[in-house]
């Protein structure tokens, strides 16, 4: 017998398909556009492959990214936000630019300590 899940909160339902340290980067990294794996590890320089690939599997279980694969040699696989993904952007926005409001806070600039990669402007 399935048992029923019930959450305290629903913010913990938002964190249980967007929480931990990568899934964020990763959806965040895809608003700007579909990226191969490749690509998201160059973005990611500090996530295993392993990891990576772990969340890239979660985030399409939970519907919020799509894996495009295109029948040619050698494979290629691209991700991208699905349409469901899209409906986190605000999200993610409100989360970057808290973020980069904290890094001033704390900071006092977000000079050399934001990456200049075109994703922070």
């Amino acid at each position: 017998m399935e048992t029923k899940k019930k959450y305290n909160i629903s913010v913990e339902a938002t964190l249980e398909v967007i929480g931990g340290k990568w899934k964020c980067v990763i959806l965040c990294h895809l608003t700007h556009g579909k990226k191969r794996t490749s690509e998201l590890k160059r973005l990611m320089p500090n996530i295993s492959q392993k990891m990576l690939t772990q969340q890239l599997r979660e985030l399409e279980n939970d519907g919020v990214i799509n894996r495009i694969l295109y029948h040619e040699l050698p494979p290629k696989v691209e991700y991208e936000l699905s349409d469901y993904g899209k409906s986190l952007e605000p999200i993610l926005t409100s989360l970057c630019n808290w973020g980069e409001e904290h890094i001033v806070k704390v900071y006092g600039s977000k000079e050399g300590y934001l990456e200049d990669n075109g994703l922070n402007d």
